[in-house]
């Protein structure tokens, strides 16, 4: 199982680095070529959503991103510290404060409808959400 860690600043510009590193991580692992583009969107909607609770929460901890390959899927987890800032009894989905709950659902959504297999989940740090695809081998002869 190969994993490929990222953590980056939550600021909005280093979005777009996140999704092209997953999408050519995601190539590299096996993810259909027709999908891609849905990985390269998820990432990006889950990508932002970290952001935008770090900033409304005035976290400067980073956002977290894994890209875990494995022999018959291949997942994408992204973390967030927004739950560990609203207490003990929050997690990721409950933790945004004012307008940025709504986006925060809304960016749930997008996610929910690009991806078949996603979890909203908290984890040590915050919350977390993974997305998993299925891939395909890599023939022995190319």
């Amino acid at each position: 199982m190969a994993t490929v860690e990222l953590r980056f600043s939550a600021l909005p510009e280093h979005v777009r680095t996140a999704r092209l590193v997953a999408a050519a991580v995601a190539r590299r692992a096996g993810v259909d070529e027709a999908v891609l583009d849905e990985v390269r969107l998820a990432v990006g909607e889950a990508c932002s959503r970290a952001v935008g609770l770090h900033q409304s929460g005035g976290l400067s901890s980073p956002v977290r991103v894994a890209l875990i390959e494995d022999d018959k899927k291949f997942a994408i987890e992204v973390g967030d510290d927004a739950a560990v800032a609203g207490g003990a009894g929050d997690t990721a989905v409950g933790g945004a404060a004012d307008g940025a709950e709504d986006e925060s659902d809304m960016g749930l959504a997008v996610i929910s409808g690009l991806v078949d297999d996603v979890e909203v989940l908290s984890d040590d740090h915050g919350g977390l959400i993974r997305m998993t695809w299925p891939t395909t081998p890599a023939p022995l002869f190319p």
